[in-house]
This record gives structure tokens, sequence and C-alpha cells, in this order.
């Protein structure tokens, strides 16, 4: 069925009739009276002479979460319709999430109700599908989501501002509009009794839509959207937060996990460590023993004591809170959306770090959570377990101001502190401003150092441009480091998919590693290796390594700043279980799938005759100063692909315990032969560390043995050397 002519296609048509309904609600007591008015304005709207109807979504638009593209006046006839407009970027399109996730919950396609996600970016990275992919899958969208790339739908209706939602009645009929976030009982109410008018018009239909959920295709992963990464200088270990599993790792620096806190599903429980659950964690930071995260998504600061192994809550009420000036006690003070944390000092005569600083993203302000007595610049004595504000108005833009409460921040997400002098400030990753700021510690004041522009109120000055200051672009960057060995700032630009690198003394920001691609590669350089959103890094090793969350590629990776560099961060369990390797301990081993950056190395074809045994030995040379990981099996696996009748029988995969004692792979052709021609696939898989165990990596190399089978014995054939230098 074709949309039929509308009056009007914007929601300027709504406006009127709905301001009415919004302020007569406001006078109702009861939900029977606010029942009521609602059910009366459907009267209304439904009686007018024509609809206010929706535009058809346009033909070629891709999809996700759905078995085909879903019309709006075929598929979505006889349904209450929600288009949520929405960019992944975010923090109050985040917000909604739960709100819509509860109504999916209440009422489903069965039911009449159907949520459509319109995603309008407004950075270019956010137009591509697949990073949008990445963005359902880490916020668990479970309903149809639409990538209108060109904004067409956003423009045609003219909506001016994430998030909005629109309900629609069974015949395309636009009902209500709620900009914003914050407004679930509106949501509830105006959705309740929409499905009640159009059900009691015998207009509501129940039949389903086809959903086809991504995440249900995908494999298992051991890390799923790392967002944040810290080092325990002390005790040679990294705490990693594990977003997408809603988990806190403590990992060993050859990559054995020590401890996993939380997951894999989300939750909200402090307690002992195996029935503590997180919902997204992001910042992770490590002192004596003490670990505190941002627990993004349950407007949280944790707290986890590995020696006693339990978890505890310090700040937040576990709901999203509006507060923008804090001053109660941690665990009495609601905060919103918190996305990093680092520690710091109230003053230089301090001697330990007695303040954690929160990169609070919901209010778009820097937090402070006292963890012993102290005070702020400017402030009277404050009790241990204050929470409060230290810098931001509230107000999302980018106004930088030597009082740091008239400063504005657009969604702080990375934090990174350079306590001693000159410095003396936090170095703030504003990511929706897609500037890196500072705020001394002194005073408070906030000032620019790269990114953006002039304009405090153009949150859109964003790019790819390495320069100097203002003259240089950065797109959505989440996560900065300091460097105090070479007094460097490091910044994941996550939207442009690099690693950039600050000198704050002249402010030059220049790309240190990615290409700009979203890809996983590790190539010879900084500069041929790629990211995908990193989110978060740190600085180890006393300033030669540089440990990336690599967000999106589910990985991370290690940037040697010495010897330019990178490897994967191999990860696996205590008890020889490799986590993201091939060889799973207690089942059955299947061939892996070896990295992109893998070489490739075609051998000689080799003749060989039915029963005849062939022999390649493994000749695989290390860099030098390194050694293989103890705890994590190395292995290689045999495959022929299209000719598997020529592995019946054989030892398909093995271990490699010794780099000085490597095994022979022996392969005995099957007296029946189906091809006369075949190729036999040697794959190996190697772990390995830094003499020091400071730094570890994975890395694979597949051999291709051509064969040819002949019926004339062939003298006997040496063994096939498989050599290659790491």
């Amino acid at each position: 069925m074709a949309a039929p002519g509308a009056r009007s296609c914007n929601l300027s048509g709504l406006l009127p009739a709905q301001t009415s309904l919004e302020y007569a609600l406001l006078d109702a007591v009861t939900q029977e009276e606010k029942d009521g008015l609602v059910y009366q304005y459907l009267q209304k709207v439904d009686g007018w002479e024509q609809d206010l109807l929706v535009p058809e979504f346009p033909e070629g638009l891709e999809w996700l979460n759905t078995e085909e593209p879903i019309s709006v006046y075929k598929d979505l006839c006889g349904k209450v319709v929600i288009l949520d407009f929405f960019t992944y970027c975010c923090i109050n399109c985040i917000h909604l999430l739960p709100d819509l996730h509860a109504l999916e919950h209440t009422y489903s396609d069965k039911d009449g109700l159907l949520i459509v996600g319109v995603h309008s970016a407004k950075f270019p990275n956010e137009k591509v599908l697949d990073n949008i992919r990445s963005a359902v899958l880490r916020y668990n969208i479970t309903h149809p989501v639409v990538n209108d790339a060109d904004a067409s739908l956003w423009q045609e209706l003219e909506v001016s501002c994430w998030p909005t939602l629109i309900i629609l009645g069974p015949r395309g009929n636009m009902l209500f509009s709620l900009i914003g976030e914050g407004h679930k009982e509106k949501l509830f109410l105006y959705t309740s009794i929409a499905l009640k008018y159009y059900k009691d018009r015998g207009q509501i239909r129940a039949n389903k839509i086809g959903i086809k959920l991504y995440k249900d295709s995908l494999p298992p992963s051991p890390l799923l959207f790392p967002g944040k990464i810290t080092v325990d200088h002390v005790s040679n270990r990294l705490v990693i937060a594990d977003t997408g599993h809603h988990r806190i790792l403590v990992v060993w620096k050859n990559g054995q996990i020590q401890y996993s806190i939380g997951g894999p599903n989300p939750g909200r429980k402090d307690g002992i460590f195996s029935e503590s659950s997180f919902n997204s964690p992001q910042g992770v930071a490590i002192m004596n023993n003490i670990i505190y995260v941002a627990d993004t998504e349950n407007h949280l600061i944790r707290k986890i004591d590995l020696e006693a192994e339990m978890v505890s809550t310090v700040a937040g009420i576990g709901i999203q809170g509006t507060d923008k000036e804090g001053g109660a006690k941690g665990d009495e003070q609601p905060i919103s959306s918190p996305w990093d944390v680092v520690f710091g000092r109230s003053g230089p005569e301090v001697q330990r770090d007695n303040i954690l600083w929160i990169a609070m993203a919901g209010t778009h302000q820097i937090w402070a959570l006292l963890l012993d007595c102290g005070r702020l610049p400017k402030k009277n004595e404050l009790k241990k377990g204050t929470c409060l504000r230290f810098a931001g108005s509230g107000n999302e833009e980018n106004r930088n101001n030597a009082y740091p409460h008239k400063a504005g921040f657009a969604q702080p997400s990375g934090l990174s502190l350079a306590s001693e002098g000159p410095w003396s400030c936090l170095f703030v990753a504003d990511s929706e401003s897609s500037t890196v700021r500072t705020v001394s510690l002194k005073d408070g004041a906030v000032k620019h150092l790269v990114g953006g522009e002039r304009d405090p109120m153009n949150l859109f000055a964003f790019g790819d441009v390495d320069g100097v200051g203002i003259n240089a672009r950065l797109q959505h960057p989440l996560g900065v480091t300091w460097d105090q060995k070479r007094n460097l700032l490091y910044v994941a630009d996550s939207y442009n998919h690099k690693i950039k690198v600050v000198d704050p003394k002249t402010k030059n920001c220049t790309t240190l590693a990615g290409t700009g691609n979203a890809s996983n590669m590790i190539g010879s350089s900084f500069t041929d290796s790629t990211f995908n959103e990193p989110g978060g890094l740190c600085i180890g090793e006393n300033g030669q390594l540089l440990y990336v969350a690599d967000t999106n590629n589910h990985q991370i990776k290690v940037l040697d700043l010495e010897t330019k560099t990178v490897s994967v961060f191999p990860v696996f369990r205590s008890e020889n279980a490799v986590v993201d390797g091939p060889c799973l301990a207690g089942k059955p081993k299947t061939l892996p799938k070896l990295p992109k950056s893998a070489p490739g190395i075609r051998l000689s074809p080799v003749a060989a005759s039915p029963g005849q045994t062939l022999q390649f030995k493994l000749r695989l040379d290390l860099p030098s100063g390194t050694k293989l990981t103890e705890g994590a099996s190395s292995c290689w696996f045999l495959s022929a692909e299209g000719n598997e009748w020529l592995l019946q029988g054989q030892i398909p995969s093995g271990e490699i315990e010794s780099i000085s004692n490597q095994p022979t792979i022996s392969l005995q052709i099957p007296g029946d032969c189906l091809s006369l021609e075949a190729i036999l696939s040697i794959s190996v898989f190697l772990y390995y560390c830094s003499s020091d165990s400071s730094a570890c990596m994975m890395k694979g190399i597949l051999f291709s043995q051509p064969l040819q089978i002949t019926d004339t014995q062939q003298d006997c054939i040496p063994p096939v050397e498989l050599k290659y230098i790491f």
C-alpha cells in the first residue's frame, strides 16, 4: 500500500495540539486523569481530516537487526511505531536506551508495538554501517535500525535534536514527539494509551516483524569492546575494562588473567568477586591493590579491593542523576554516566593521592571524589567521601574560562594527570567538541590545547588534520594519557581510528599510529597499522610501551615507542586455557583464524605417492630478547580445504613447547587418494614475550604446501623446512 498524501510531514504540525495536552497533564493528579487526557487527545488527532503522515523510508538504505528492509506503509501498518532518531556517540541517546529496553520488555510486536532506530549521524565516522553495527552490539539494541546516512528523514521531518522520538499510529500517522532524554513517564503513558486506543478500534495487528539480530551471528570473543586500560606500575599488572562483557580484568604483563570480576551480563551488585556485577564499565584506576571503576551505565563509581576480593559502591545511587553541583557523601550523591577516572592530589603539600578525578560525561563536567580529607582550589576543607563538581557549568559546549564553573565541556570521556610543573593540570578528551582541554590543578582554569574552534557553541569543528592548537582537527577523541618521560600527551582519536601525539608546550598535534581506516592490521610500522575506534590508552614500562584499548577490534594493542612496532596483547586464563588464541584446554582443537597481518609462504610443490610420509620441520626464529610465553600454548594446525580426505587418520595439531627444540610435523599420504593434486596448509601460532615479560604478543604464519600425488614410487623425500624470522 503506497503512502497517501499528507497535509504536512514535519513535527511542527504536532506542536499546537501536543503542547495543549502537556499543559493539561501538569494539572492532572491521578493516573486515571492522565490516561483520560491522552485518550481524548488521540481522539482529536485521529479525527483530523488528513493524517499527519511520516515519509516512507527511502529505498536503498542499509538495515540492521532485520531480515529485509522495512516499509512504513507495508510492514508497519497496524502497529504503534516509535522512531528513535539517534546517533551512537551521543550520551543523551545512550541515556534513552534503558527506557526503550524497558518499553520493549513491556510490549512486543505481538502487542502491536515496534521501535525502529533511525541512525542520523553527527560525525562522518558514524555514517559507516560497520561502525553502527558495532554500536548496536555494544548497547544491546535488539530492534531494527536503519542507517539514514544522509539524514533524509531527519531533514524532511525537521528533526533538530538527538535524541528525538516520534510515535506513530497504525496508519503511519504521527501522534507524539519527545525531544531529548528524561521522558520515560510520558513515553510509557503515550505508548500504552495509543495501543489501547487503536486496539479498541480494531486497528492493531499482531503480526511479527522479521527480526534477525546481528549479535546472534558473532563467535565468542575474549574481549568485547574494551573501553579503557591502565597499568599498575608497582605490581606489573594491567587492568582492562572489558566493557562489552561488563567485567573488569586484572592481567599480568604476560597476558595471564589474575582476576575476572563481573560479567558476562550487566548488573549492579556489590559483594564478593563471584557475585559482583557491572554495567558497561569504562574508566579504571589502580593504587595499592584498590581499583576504582567508572561503572558508566549504572551511574556509579565502584571500588574493587583485590586483597579482600570485594566490590563496593563509593559514589552514585544507581540511577542517572541530574545534579550539577554535588557535595553529598559519595554513596548518597547521584551522578551521571562517569566515563573515566584518574588519581590526583588536593595540593603539592599532600603526600599521597587523595582525590579521584571523574570525567562525568552525562552532565558534561569534571567531578572529584575525596578519598581522604582535603580541599580543592577555591574550596574549603572537604570531608572524606565528598563527591562534587570541580569544573564545567553542565552546559554542553566548548567554553574555556579562568573560572572553572563557567567553563563548558561536551561529553568529557578521557582523563590523564600531569601533576609535575610546569603542567600541573588534568588533560581532558572532550569527545563531542572534538578537543583536548586542560584543567589547572592550581585554580581550576580551563584552557584549550588542540582541536575544535573558538566559537564555544560550535560542536561540529571536527576532522583529521595534524597541526598546531586550533588548526589541528580531531574526531570524537575518547582517551588521553600523559608520557612523563617525554613530556608528551597521547590521544585516542577514536573516530579517526588513530593514535595522535601532542606536545603541550608547542600545541603541535601529529599522527603517531593508524592510517585513518577502520580495520585491524598489524603493519611493519605505526602508520601502516590500523585501529577501529580506540577508546583508551596508557603508558607502561617507564615510557617504552603504549597500551591501546582498540575497542571495535576487541583487542589490546601494544605500541613499542622505541622500536616503533605494534603487536596484539594476548589474554589467557591461568589454567592454560588461551582466551584469545587457538588452544582451549579440554575442548577439541579447531582451526582458529589467522591475524590479517600473518604472512603467507607458498612452498615449492612436492611429489609423493600413496602411503609415503612427508615431514615438515619448524624452523622459526623469534625477535632477539624474546621468549615463548609461559602458560599460553603456541601451536600448529594442519588443514586442506576441499581435500579433507588428506587428513584422515593424521595428527592435525600440536603444541610448540620450546623455540630451541621445535617439533617435526608428519603427514602420511592416504592409501586411497581422491585427487591427484591438493594443497596442505600449515598454520602456526606463536605467543611470545620480551625476556622481562613486560610485553607479550601473538604472531601467526601460514605455509602452503602444494602436493602432487603420483602412482610412481618416489625416492625418500627430504624433510621440508618451514623457515621464518619474526
